[in-house]
């Protein structure tokens, strides 16, 4: 199975892994599953960073690429086609942030399971979200 982790639950894994409940840190622990994040992630990070609206405990964003890698999780790149046809994403009440909806379209797109505990999430599952 392939799961897409959220750019919260990246970074809890790298610096507060107890954030994660349980259920979901074993299945990403888990060698059988394939875990991804995705580059946007880096990039929500990065900008995020810039405006000095995130701490990274010491790391820079730059940083991240390697920590992941050691981590066993790979980088899934958005493609293209993802980005440029996100728009047909329903919009949802109360949640317009444009790097989730890119994420959550990318998943629906390519059949990969989000996993996040954002709850502004659950309204996508109508529109064919696998979320856990």
């Amino acid at each position: 199975m392939k799961y897409v982790i959220d750019t919260h639950i990246l970074l809890w894994l790298i610096f507060d892994p107890d954030k994660i409940d349980t259920k979901k840190l074993e299945l990403l622990k888990n060698p059988k599953n394939g875990v991804f994040v995705t580059n946007i992630s880096f990039w929500e990070v990065a900008l995020k960073y810039g405006l000095g609206k995130l701490e990274l405990d010491g790391l820079v964003p730059d940083q991240l690429q390697d920590v992941v890698k050691q981590m066993g999780i790979e980088v899934h790149s958005i493609d293209p086609l993802s980005m440029s046809s996100v728009y047909k994403l329903q919009k949802m009440e109360n949640h317009r942030d444009p790097f989730d909806r890119l994420i959550i379209w990318d998943c629906i797109q390519q059949g990969y399971t989000l996993v996040s505990d954002d709850s502004k999430f659950k309204q996508y599952e109508d529109v064919g979200l696998k979320l856990i």
